[in-house]
């Protein structure tokens, strides 16, 4: 891990919580809500959607906006093709981006590694590296019966989330729910990113382990994704300060 990238998350204000996801297929759309919440919101998500659609010069135009950007694309492969996807990825200066757990640990280390290494050698901050342990639209039985693990599935998670940790990761993606039991298997410094986050008057849409804003910071959790209650509002600036505003 690196210390540099480490947040003293108990006392982080409530908006440096929160990742706005720009999940979407455009890039011009991305950038104006980028531009709309970033007077109060200093970090956003890029995902499959947006990454695949625009590419990662994306990424140079939020950076040029002077926010964080977490590249979510859940890197699931050999460990050869994980340690390029970690080099590419690290090169473009991101804040954080993820692996799958399910990859296994050397696939974790390998990347980890390969990231370490590009960060040194272009004289860069090492971004913060995460594991998606159980995406958030999973329940137990989808757990039990399609993915084939019969256990409940906060073991699952927590099992994971130790896999990531023991592999040289800064912390995992997991629900809201179960961040009280990571944090007590790996450690209060061990981060968690959670995505699930929904409005007490929002449709929970496709997401099955979700929780309120408020309810995730309770739980301990140290950064929240959210994205169709700020994106898809009439005005994603005031939705976002309805939010923060949400946590006193």
């Amino acid at each position: 891990m690196d210390n540099n990238n480490m947040n003293d998350n108990n006392n982080m204000p409530p908006a440096d919580k929160i990742i706005v996801a720009l999940d979407t297929d455009n890039r011009e759309t991305a950038l104006l809500i980028a531009k709309q919440i970033a007077p109060v919101i200093k970090t956003v998500k890029v995902g499959m959607e947006l990454y695949y659609s625009v590419g990662p010069s994306i990424i140079e135009d939020l950076h040029k906006l002077d926010l964080r950007v977490f590249v979510d694309l859940k890197i699931h492969d050999i460990p050869n093709t994980a340690a390029g996807a970690a080099k590419s990825l690290t090169k473009t200066g991101v804040w954080m981006w993820n692996v799958h757990v399910a990859g296994g640990l050397k696939m974790m280390e390998k990347a980890r590694e390969s990231a370490q290494e590009v960060a040194k050698s272009l004289d860069i901050p090492m971004p913060l590296l995460i594991g998606v342990t159980q995406l958030t639209s999973t329940d137990q039985s989808t757990l039990n019966e399609q993915i084939g693990i019969n256990e409940p599935i906060q073991e699952t998670v927590v099992r994971y989330a130790k896999l990531a940790k023991a592999a040289g990761l800064d912390g995992v993606v997991a629900s809201a729910q179960e961040v009280p039991l990571i944090k007590d298997a790996c450690g209060v410094e061990f981060i968690t990113v959670t995505p699930g986050i929904r409005m007490t008057d929002s449709s929970v849409d496709d997401q099955v382990r979700i929780t309120t804003p408020k309810q995730a910071v309770e739980l301990g959790t140290d950064y929240m994704v959210i994205g169709r209650n700020i994106t898809k509002a009439d005005n994603p600036y005031q939705a976002a300060v309805k939010i923060i505003n949400s946590f006193a």
